[in-house]
């Protein structure tokens, strides 16, 4: 039995946020090296601070500083910080509900190791030596067994608050494709393009699914088609991304192969943006070791006849 394929992979974007009155205060607070929360009209003090209540649902603005010492609810150890996390060696996410605020805030807690964590201990922010507006502002909790701090009265308002963030967004994961898409690569690393048939309707799934998802019974039939195939719908991409060594504009197309009856997605190359059409003919081109088309290209075949491909748009 061939092994199963596994590929690490990584979805990642940049997601920007504007900020409302309630969190511009609360970041730039943290910037500047104060801890603000937000009063309830029953005298509720929340921090993180939030824009409704979320008993009442009413709106509120009434922000209030609160002391950067506290207590520790609850914890949890993290014995192999992952990348991106607050601290680099072992340490303990904390709800720690800081003096003068009603709800806990979630962090890290420099500990030596979870002998030394327990609830009810007393902790105190360490701030990061350079701040910009984010809760990375502080750079974690340490044990604290002084008095609690006073807090510095300070209003809320700010001459420069921060009106908009914007906060990485990554997944790490390992994907494994399962029977039918590995056989699927595998032929495709032959530079040929393998799909499944459905016994019950006969239709032909690429990439295969190693189900029908129309009728639900499981595909085992392997059936070749292409290479050749049609344009049934496109879009042109005007957006360059990220680590892409493509130049915008170009195109991307629903290419339904012949014997197919699914069409899958490719970018469509070897012919100026705009001339790209439904029916064009296209034929895969292959990069010198290469295990996947690296784009398809016009065929110099006539155009097909709408009625031919239909209804797979």
């Amino acid at each position: 039995m061939p092994d199963v394929l596994t590929a690490p992979l990584v979805v990642e974007f940049p997601f920007t946020r504007s900020l409302g009155p309630v969190q511009s205060a609360f970041l730039t607070g943290l910037r500047e090296g104060v801890v603000l929360g937000v009063r309830t009209k029953d005298g509720r003090t929340l921090v993180p601070p939030v824009e409704y209540d979320p008993v009442t649902a009413e709106e509120i603005r009434d922000l209030v500083e609160v002391a950067p010492t506290g207590t520790v609810t609850t914890w949890a150890w993290n014995h192999a910080p992952r990348r991106g996390q607050p601290l680099g060696t072992p340490f303990a996410w904390v709800l720690v509900r800081l003096d003068g605020a009603d709800t806990a805030l979630l962090h890290a807690l420099d500990a030596p190791g979870p002998d030394a964590v327990h609830t009810g201990m007393r902790v105190r922010v360490r701030w990061a030596e350079e701040r910009s507006g984010a809760i990375t502002d502080i750079a974690c909790f340490e044990p604290y067994d002084g008095a609690a701090a006073r807090p510095t009265g300070h209003s809320g308002a700010f001459a420069d608050a921060i009106s908009g963030v914007v906060v990485p967004a990554r997944l790490d994961y390992t994907y494994s494709p399962g029977r039918a898409q590995s056989d699927y690569i595998r032929a495709l690393a032959e530079r040929r393009t393998v799909g499944e048939r459905c016994p019950s309707c006969r239709k032909v799934y690429v990439p295969p699914r190693g189900a029908c998802p129309t009728c639900g019974v499981a595909t085992a039939e392997h059936v070749e088609v292409g290479p050749r195939g049609t344009v049934t719908t496109f879009c042109i991409v005007n957006i360059k991304a990220k680590n892409l060594d493509i130049e915008v504009p170009y195109v991307y197309a629903h290419i339904a192969l012949d014997g197919a009856d699914l069409a899958l997605h490719a970018r469509i190359g070897g012919i100026p943006y705009d001339q790209v059409r439904m029916g064009l003919r296209v034929e895969p081109v292959w990069a010198d070791g290469a295990r996947y088309p690296d784009h398809y290209r016009p065929a110099g075949e006539p155009d097909a006849e709408y009625d031919t491909y239909k209804e797979l748009l």
